[in-house]
């Protein structure tokens, strides 16, 4: 039984409250879109009405409104729904107005401030990963990234860190028909000890690497999620006569600047 007026759907658990102002169907058509994740990009209506325990004739109508301004796309066989243009527009903007990198700026800065070390933000570019963002070290001898460079996905804890979290599919799809290009004798070429590297990264919730793309630097690397996926990898990078030294410190100053950043972004 419903009181007379009340919405008889309420809102989910993981919902979490909601903020004073906040209009319902909104937050919930909201909540819809963030219910597609690159492991569940489909969803039928029943099915998300379990999963957020609404009444199916509400997310009938979410998302018959989500498909008119095409946030959303239905199959016309399977009536299953799946992320539309609208959603893909956006993330072109998002990507281009820099928001990205704007949200990690004060944590990079804060970072050099306490280690002396480069820090970079990479961001996914295909099968490789590019420099989204950077801050150089303080020291006479410091590594220089620079923003919009490209490097091969599989080099480097920046790139270990990124695709470790990928499909395994898409990762032998990315790294197995080409081979792996050789930087000098600790680049990983081998796809098995790529996966088996991915594993301990996700494991352990970062990456150090020695060397694998430039042999004079040591890299140490954590994840920046957003959604159920990398968004980024947070590195800091430097000389390996002196990074090597400060890998225990680095490492959880890292993760704390990473989980900082998802934070920022939703995660």
């Amino acid at each position: 039984m419903t009181e007379r007026g009340a919405d008889p759907t309420t809102t989910p658990p993981d919902a979490g409250p909601q903020p004073a102002g906040v209009l319902q169907t909104v937050d919930r058509a909201l909540l819809v879109l963030l219910t597609f994740t690159e492991q569940r990009p489909e969803w039928g209506v029943s099915e998300l009405a379990r999963h957020h325990g609404w009444d199916k004739a509400v997310v009938q109508r979410l998302v018959t409104t989500l498909t008119a301004r095409t946030f959303l796309i239905c199959d016309g066989t399977t009536r299953r729904y799946r992320p539309g243009p609208a959603l893909s527009r956006l993330a072109r903007v998002s990507e281009h107005s820099g928001v990205l990198s704007s949200l990690a700026r004060p944590v990079l800065a804060r970072l050099l401030r306490e280690t002396g070390e480069s820090i970079v933000l990479n961001v996914p570019h295909g099968g490789s990963y590019r420099c989204e963002a950077a801050v150089d070290g303080t020291g006479p001898v410091r590594y220089t990234a620079i923003i919009g460079a490209v490097i091969p996905g599989h080099a480097g804890a920046s790139g270990h860190t990124i695709f470790a979290y990928h499909p395994e599919r898409e990762v032998r799809q990315m790294f197995g028909p080409t081979g792996l290009t050789r930087f000098n004798d600790r680049t990983i070429t081998d796809l098995s000890a790529l996966l088996a590297c991915y594993e301990r990264v996700r494991a352990d919730g970062h990456c150090v690497s020695h060397g694998e793309y430039d042999e004079a630097v040591t890299a140490v690397s954590a994840p920046v999620f957003q959604g159920d996926g990398v968004a980024a990898s947070l590195t800091a990078i430097g000389p390996s006569h002196r990074v090597d030294r400060a890998t225990d410190t680095l490492v959880g100053l890292v993760r704390a600047g990473a989980a900082e950043i998802t934070a920022a972004l939703g995660g």
